[in-house]
């Protein structure tokens, strides 16, 4: 499937158009960005990383039943997927106390709570993704009742699914981001990535972190982290 002309760019990938109009190239960058944008730089190797592993890990959950985006993987990094118009909610799932949450409350970090939580963010740049609740997302006309009790049931479920899959290779899930895309019929799936540039992960001994936190914080040993985690899921 070949790319042409660029529908999109964001702060980790590009998006282009194919001859089939329902469905895309994402293209994934080595560019990172923290603190709302503030904060920029490159990770080498990033984009081919996070590329591989959210189409692995996509495709796990198609197994288990959660609708994707995906498609094809291209090459390292470049792959097909369906084409969805996003649903401007920033899905966040939480199973243990990190970075704005412990703030926000004034928690420390590491707190296991006894059940997932959920958050949603309004993907608005301009407004600086403030969080708010299905309430505001529904009188916003973000999405329906219907569909917010939808993104919630399929986000708990790819915790469920991923935070096993994890602990398996000795990673805690700690939270992640997800985004969820409508296609063209107006079914719901899960679109964007799921690597560690959208989730947190630390190590299940040490809790040394294998994530963009090492980036937001200047931690240094930013692309050992990506590279443990590939080595993690592929063996590489």
């Amino acid at each position: 499937m070949e790319k042409m002309e660029q529908l999109y760019e964001g702060k980790a990938k590009r998006v282009y158009a194919t001859a089939d109009a329902e469905k895309v190239i994402v293209s994934y960058k080595d560019d990172a960005t923290a603190l709302d944008g503030l904060k920029k730089g490159t990770i080498a190797g990033k984009g081919a990383i996070n590329n591989r592993m959210s189409n692995y890990l996509m495709q796990i959950l198609e197994k288990q039943g959660v609708k994707t985006h995906f498609v094809e993987e291209l090459n390292d990094r470049e792959t097909v997927v369906k084409k969805v118009s996003i649903v401007p909610l920033e899905v966040i799932i939480r199973n243990i106390s990190a970075g704005s949450f412990a703030k926000r409350y004034g928690v420390e970090e590491g707190i296991v709570f006894d059940e997932p939580t959920v958050e949603f963010s309004y993907k608005n740049d301009d407004l600086h993704d403030p969080l708010i609740n299905s309430y505001h997302a529904i009188a916003l006309k973000l999405a329906t009742k219907e569909e917010i009790e939808e993104i919630k049931a399929m986000a708990f479920k790819v915790n469920e699914v991923l935070k096993e899959y994890f602990i398996n290779l000795g990673v805690k899930l700690v939270d992640f981001k997800l985004e969820f895309g409508r296609l063209s019929d107006k079914t719901l799936v899960l679109a964007d990535e799921i690597s560690p540039d959208t989730c947190r992960f630390w190590d299940a001994e040490t809790n040394e972190k294998l994530d963009k936190d090492r980036f937001r914080r200047d931690m240094g040993g930013v692309e050992d982290a990506y590279k443990e985690m590939m080595h993690r899921v592929f063996g590489e």
